[in-house]
């Protein structure tokens, strides 16, 4: 099973979990206000080790990578635990004016569970790829 570490918190999690719910279940309030769904920002993490080399479109286009923007964070509600991985969350409810985290995430990836790496993202939108 691979390990997330958060903020100093580290646990065991089955293959294929959300990082966003199992930032949650190691007790870090982190935000995630369009509820998982990759429509805002504010379950963002930064990695220190274990980055995923693939994402999921909709985390592609609203990170704005489509646009040529390289941000230093990931969308927490758009990876899967399939590895080893250490990340810092950024937005959460400690540091936030929220009265709540936003609504539940479900238990799988939306809206899509497709990844790609950015490059094959980068050239399908350009119409490059069939």
């Amino acid at each position: 099973m691979p390990t997330v570490t958060v903020n100093g918190a580290q646990g065991e999690f089955p293959d294929d979990t959300r990082l966003v719910l199992a930032i949650e279940a190691l007790g870090v309030p982190i935000g995630h206000r369009c509820g998982g769904k990759a429509r805002c920002t504010t379950c963002r993490v930064r990695f220190t080790r274990g980055e995923p080399e693939t994402m999921t479109r909709a985390e592609f286009v609203k990170l704005g990578l489509d646009q040529g923007v390289k941000p230093d964070y990931r969308l927490s509600c758009q990876i899967l635990c399939t590895h080893d991985m250490e990340v810092e969350a950024l937005m959460t409810l400690d540091n936030q004016s929220w009265s709540d985290t936003g609504p539940a995430p479900n238990p799988h990836v939306e809206p899509e569970a497709q990844w790609y790496t950015p490059d094959e993202l980068r050239l399908e939108l350009q119409g490059g790829a069939q």
